[in-house]
């Protein structure tokens, strides 16, 4: 069976190497080629700065999640003020998936996550500096607050995405 899949592995693989995707199994590969292929940007594939350029050559923050197996898009493994100030100059890409398929990607400036950076950054000043471990934003926050810039012919429905988990970190807190 998988080596009747391959070639169209390969072929998949070739595409992603166009865009920047080294390898479609790591770091949400796959994922990222949907999001490049369906709505032009251009991926920028390194570990520091931000994730992406839209056509008009702004720089962008994109987060995936899969609404089926989680509640909330994580954001920093280290986060802190450095961060945060990054976090606060670029818009952001949501995309959504349901298991490997992507369902929709909603756009966000970061004046409208602001609730979050203000909240994080609190909370590392009161625990005297310390990084915060992946703080996240909820998927329904997203849908709630976003504007939808892609939905694909099957969207998820609001109603499949589950309840906010202790996972998320509301603005207020």
């Amino acid at each position: 069976m998988l080596d009747a899949l391959m070639p169209s592995l390969r072929a998949l693989q070739t595409l992603a190497s166009r865009h920047g995707i080294r390898d479609i199994f790591q770091d949400n590969g796959g994922k990222y080629l949907q999001i490049a292929l369906a709505t032009g940007i251009t991926l920028i594939r390194s570990r520091e700065g931000n994730d992406a350029i839209d056509e008009h050559g702004r720089e962008m923050e994109l987060k995936t999640a899969n609404a089926d197996l989680v509640t909330s898009f994580t954001t920093h493994h280290h986060l802190n003020p450095t961060i945060l100030q990054k976090y606060r100059s670029v818009d952001w890409l949501f995309a959504i998936f349901g298991g490997i398929e992507l369902k929709a990607i909603y756009h966000m400036k970061p004046e409208a996550l602001e609730p979050f950076f203000a909240a994080w950054e609190a909370k590392w000043h009161a625990s005297g500096g310390q990084d915060i471990n992946n703080p996240k934003i909820p998927i329904k926050f997203v849908l709630q607050n976003g504007n939808l810039v892609l939905e694909t012919p099957f969207p998820l429905a609001p109603e499949e995405i589950a309840l906010p988990q202790q996972d998320a970190t509301p603005p207020n807190s």
